[in-house]
């Protein structure tokens, strides 16, 4: 079986970003979230993004923001995908021409089925946790995901060091995507557990 993309959701500076890559990662996810404390101004992304390997594809992460300010925010970063975290609908990701991430926070088999319904590239899968976007750390059900296909998701949600290899066993998700798990506060990551976490996917 192919072995999952790992996405390291959350960069903010050139120092994790040259850790990440390094280590293996293949997507790397800037926080355009004015709330998060990952927050990255585009200017300050472009930088970084600039002196990545072509390979590394650079994502830019937004919550129900007007699709003008995606579309400024992305020019400016040179991200290549977009992440969608809030209530945004289909109409609203069809706006896009670049290949589009819709993160669904998975509760019940109700939110299984809107999750299905988006006609996007990738469907990324996070845990529920009442007024909090993503980055929390909860584990998500894994039973959940039972009726999702694996081609094109996005596995996230309390992904650690030490549980990411049973959990890309079990499901066998496109990719893995990790911010919380492994930093050392938020908007700084740990470059030991970054390595770690990779070559446990690697290994699965």
């Amino acid at each position: 079986m192919p072995v999952p993309l790992v996405k390291i959701c959350g960069i903010t500076n050139a120092a994790d970003a040259e850790a990440a890559v390094a280590a293996g990662a293949g997507m790397l996810g800037f926080n355009f979230y004015p709330k998060s404390p990952r927050y990255i101004e585009p200017e300050a992304a472009r930088v970084i993004i600039e002196v990545m390997p072509a390979h590394v594809i650079p994502v830019g992460l937004f919550v129900d923001e007007p699709a003008a300010r995606v579309g400024a925010f992305a020019a400016i970063a040179g991200v290549r995908v977009l992440q969608f975290h809030g209530v945004e609908d289909q109409a609203y990701c069809d706006e896009f021409a670049c290949p589009v991430i819709k993160a669904v926070r998975l509760r019940d088999a109700a939110s299984v089925q809107t999750a299905l319904g988006y006609r996007v590239k990738y469907l990324l899968a996070d845990a529920y946790v009442e007024g909090q976007i993503g980055g929390t750390g909860r584990k998500i059900d894994l039973d959940l995901l039972d009726a999702v296909p694996r081609e094109n998701l996005i596995l996230a949600g309390g992904l650690t060091p030490e549980n990411v290899t049973a959990a890309v066993r079990l499901i066998r998700p496109y990719a893995v995507d990790v911010a919380s798990g492994v930093e050392l506060e938020p908007g700084r990551k740990d470059h030991e557990k970054m390595g770690r976490f990779i070559a446990n996917v690697l290994a699965a």
